[in-house]
């Protein structure tokens, strides 16, 4: 499961997030004990600042945080990686600022005090001025430039979902020198209002996080992946292994884990880590090469799917106890039960395949 990232060699590809899990040395060193490859320090800035309270929501499925960077000096991160590097681990530091020379001056510090490469966080959505930033490809070149001219580290740059044009943004950290990016941050929420009380859950807008991004995560990194030579890590919503494998089969070279490990521990990143393993020895897998990129194959443009007569197939199995799903959900009326047994019109089937993916066990299928 070693690989290569930004010029870093990795004992396995899973990097813990930035974030408040990450929010000192000994907790830093908690992720490096789990088994990461890497560990991403929570995002440093010059003036620290106080927690708001409360600053952490979570509905059941998606999470939002009002928690902006690091509440220690920048000066006392020199003993916290003392501590995170006390024995062989690798640890990236997330550095933001609103300014190029800003963000040189935090990543010339970290790599003094012994990071092993730089995450230049260049949104919030917390605020409006970074998440502007972000979608400027000329600030974005800007700022990756005054930080790779300075320092010896590589330099990977924390991209947007909101900004419309990814690719874009990507192409331009690799002309900057970027060593590579990462995506997605997370993106501008209102997580849910109290309608009893009519108050927010939380009182501003924050930064939304967990499973229910992923599918945003993997449209970024593949978008990214089809237009942009760069090394990729992808970010958001990775609570399993499995998870883990969608986003390198898109393209990525490594992944980080955040919500999952503020949902359930460090332990998450170990049972992560063996059960990729365990994958990569029953599939017979010897390099994440062999498998980096793979879905990519199957990705096409919407221009490129060729209309075909394909229509939904039932099979033998039985249905689950009084489930109607298939049938309430064709809002083409093609699917029907009769003595127990589901019929599909092929004159009304369109070929939709939300029935498919509906259906509890299975039994419906499109044959494409």
């Amino acid at each position: 499961m070693k690989t290569n990232f930004l010029g870093l060699k990795l004992k396995n590809p899973i990097i813990v997030a930035a974030g408040p899990w990450n929010r000192d040395g000994i907790n830093i060193r908690k992720g490096i004990a789990a088994g990461a490859g890497a560990v991403i320090t929570e995002t440093i800035v010059s003036d620290a600042l106080l927690d708001v309270r409360p600053r952490i929501a979570y509905n059941g499925t998606g999470a939002q945080n009002i928690r902006l960077y690091s509440d220690i000096q920048v000066e006392s991160w020199q003993r916290e990686m003392d501590i995170a590097k006390s024995k062989d681990s690798i640890v990236i530091a997330s550095v933001s600022a609103h300014t190029p020379s800003e963000l040189a001056y935090l990543a010339m510090k970290m790599e003094k005090f012994g990071a092993d490469a730089i995450e230049l966080s260049i949104s919030s959505p917390m605020g409006e001025s970074l998440e502007v930033v972000a979608s400027n490809a000329d600030r974005v070149y800007q700022m990756t430039k005054e930080v790779v001219e300075n320092i010896k580290i590589p330099v990977m740059v924390k991209l947007s979902q909101n900004a419309t044009n990814i690719s874009k943004v990507a192409k331009t950290v690799k002309k900057a020198g970027g060593s590579g990016v990462s995506a997605i941050n997370t993106i501008r929420c209102i997580l849910g209002v109290d309608i009893e009380t009519m108050k927010p859950m939380l009182p501003t807008y924050g930064g939304y996080s967990g499973v229910p991004i992923r599918p945003l995560g993997l449209a970024s990194v593949a978008t990214i992946a089809q237009t942009v030579d760069i090394p990729l890590c992808g970010i958001g919503g990775i609570e399993n292994y499995k998870n883990a494998l969608e986003y390198i089969s898109l393209g990525a070279s490594a992944v980080q884990i955040g919500t999952s490990v503020m949902l359930n521990g460090f332990d998450v990143i170990t049972k992560i880590v063996n059960d990729l393993e365990k994958w990569f020895d029953e599939n017979d897998i010897k390099d994440i090469k062999e498998i980096r990129g793979q879905a990519l194959k199957h990705l096409k443009s919407f221009e490129e799917i060729k209309i075909e007569p394909i229509t939904c197939h039932s099979d033998d199995k039985e249905c689950a106890e009084n489930c109607h799903l298939c049938m309430n959900s064709c809002i083409y009326g093609a699917i029907t039960r009769e003595e127990g047994i589901i019929k599909i019109d092929k004159e009304k089937c369109t070929g939709c395949g939300l029935c498919n993916f509906i259906c509890p066990v299975k039994k419906l299928r499109l044959d494409w």
